[in-house]
């Protein structure tokens, strides 16, 4: 097994010493196109700024992760103004970019093209970089610059403009919610007045007032009560004393008419006790009540009636009058008047309780609405304290954004001279060759190798043939054919010594002229 692989090996290396001159032949032809084309390739040159998001309130050790993608939003977003038509046009303008492609371009086509060269890339955290590529090194620079310029303006320009905005969105929110809070209050002031004692709130004093209501309603029935037992004493007292006088009325007409005189006399003078008595109430009960008052008028009625009683050919009625029952009967309207104040007053009492028990059924549907009510407001006061914090802030933010110490753009690695070009890479490009130099010298050397018919080792004879090799004999060439082949060796060798010598001289030329960069 370790004879085949070593004659595998022997057999390789045979063939790369037999073609030795087409795989040197196509390294040197591979190098020399891979020169050709790193100096036909036009030289681009990257140059890069470095730029840092400081955001002053905020420390960079507590970033969270929403944090950082405001901070991805922000740097695209400015970026996407830094790169818009009329920011790079500007600067192609200004530093005269581009110019063949504008003589046969349209602007619009040019400043893609300048997009395409513009590269920002966000690195960790809050920093990132800017980079522009071009042909012309010092140029490249300029624009980088110019462009990580521009980043902070745009950045500035842009969060003033954000800071403004939101503030006077902040205000317009803040005042359609104190709107909406000034109207639910109205709502709910104009709602307790108009249910102000069917709230819950004045429940336990609706309980407490119905108690008492309830306590004078029996009071007052009470009152009635003895007062009607009182009036029907009275009234048997009247009955009673009348049947009496009706009694000595008869007995006295029966009486002989001597007594007559002294009847009226005695009649005479009763009425004038009564008509008395009579004057001194009506002078009390008008010290108590208007003169349109029903018990005043019937008390003058009464007085101004008996008054004419006592007139002349009034003197055969004086044996019939009972000065008690007149007394009693003006008892009697007292009594019906003050039964008929109580009862008149029982109706109030009923009044005041039947408004009090509705007001006590209506509390939990007015529990319910407020609730609601005070529910609503609840929400809108806490967005409105929300909206006040918000405008604190927009106001905080906008007032640092004016003086420019809020969140900000800062460049902490300006962009800098490029020594050598971002493509073509020299190095690159020459190990490329080489690899496809040496891959195609060894490929064509075994491509004509298979395609070669005559027998290079005793083996390869004895496996066509299928007969034992005894001996081999070696090329024995003529002196004439020796130095035809030493000749062709030297011509070969001073090949190529000359073309390493002109390779690897044009090299070190070119490099030393600036051509090649490394």
């Amino acid at each position: 097994m370790r004879q085949e692989t070593g004659s595998q090996l022997q057999s390789y290396l045979g063939l790369l010493l037999r073609r030795k001159k087409l795989i040197i032949t196509c390294f040197l032809l591979a190098v020399v196109a891979g020169l050709v084309i790193y100096l036909k390739t036009p030289k681009v040159y990257q140059s890069s700024s470095l730029l840092i998001y400081q955001n002053r309130t905020m420390s960079p050790t507590k970033q969270t992760l929403d944090t950082q993608a405001r901070i991805r939003d922000m740097v695209n977003t400015v970026s996407q103004q830094v790169t818009s038509r009329k920011s790079l046009e500007d600067l192609i303008n200004q530093y005269d970019l581009y110019p063949d492609l504008r003589k046969q371009l349209p602007m619009a086509d040019v400043v893609a093209a300048m997009q395409k060269d513009i590269v920002t890339e966000l690195k960790e955290g809050d920093v990132f970089r800017v980079s522009f590529t071009g042909p012309a090194p010092k140029q490249v620079m300029q624009i980088t610059n110019a462009l990580a310029a521009r980043f902070i303006e745009e950045n500035l320009r842009f969060r003033g403009e954000l800071a403004s905005e939101t503030s006077v969105y902040v205000k317009d929110e803040l005042q359609m919610a104190k709107e909406a809070l000034d109207k639910k209050e109205a709502v709910m002031r104009d709602y307790k007045l108009t249910y102000y004692n069917e709230m819950p709130q004045q429940l336990q004093v609706n309980m407490t007032h119905l108690a008492s209501l309830q306590t004078q309603y029996q009071k007052n029935q009470d009152s009635i009560q003895d007062l009607e037992k009182t009036r029907l004493l009275i009234q048997e007292q009247i009955a009673l004393r009348r049947e009496v006088l009706d009694q000595q009325t008869a007995r006295l007409r029966a009486e002989a008419g001597n007594l007559a005189g002294q009847n009226q006399a005695t009649a005479n003078a009763g009425g004038v006790r009564d008509v008395e008595r009579l004057r001194q109430e009506l002078t009390a009960l008008k010290a108590r009540y208007t003169p349109d008052h029903p018990e005043v008028k019937r008390q003058e009625k009464l007085l101004q009636s008996m008054l004419e009683n006592q007139g002349p050919g009034k003197t055969a009625e004086g044996p019939g009058k009972d000065p008690q029952i007149d007394q009693l009967q003006l008892q009697l309207r007292d009594m019906q008047f003050s039964i008929a104040r109580l009862q008149n007053d029982r109706q109030e009492i009923l009044t005041q309780i039947k408004q009090c028990k509705q007001w006590i059924e209506a509390a939990p549907v007015r529990e319910a609405e407020w609730s609601a009510l005070t529910r609503d407001y609840e929400q809108l006061s806490t967005h409105y304290q929300g909206l006040v914090g918000q405008k604190i802030q927009a106001e905080s933010t906008e007032s640092l954004e004016r003086r420019q110490q809020g969140t900000q753009f800062k460049i902490i690695d300006p962009a800098r001279l490029p020594t050598k070009p971002f493509k073509p890479d020299f190095q690159k490009i020459m190990l490329m060759a080489m690899a496809i130099g040496m891959s195609c010298g060894i490929g064509l050397a075994f491509a004509l190798e298979s395609l070669d018919t005559s027998f290079k080792d005793p083996a390869d004879l004895e496996a066509t043939l299928g007969l034992p090799v005894t001996c081999s004999i070696p090329v024995l060439p003529t002196q004439k054919e020796q130095r035809r082949k030493k000749l062709i060796a030297a011509c070969w060798s001073t090949a190529f010594l000359v073309t390493m010598v002109f390779l690897l001289g044009g090299m070190a030329y070119l490099w030393k002229t600036g051509a090649i960069i490394i």
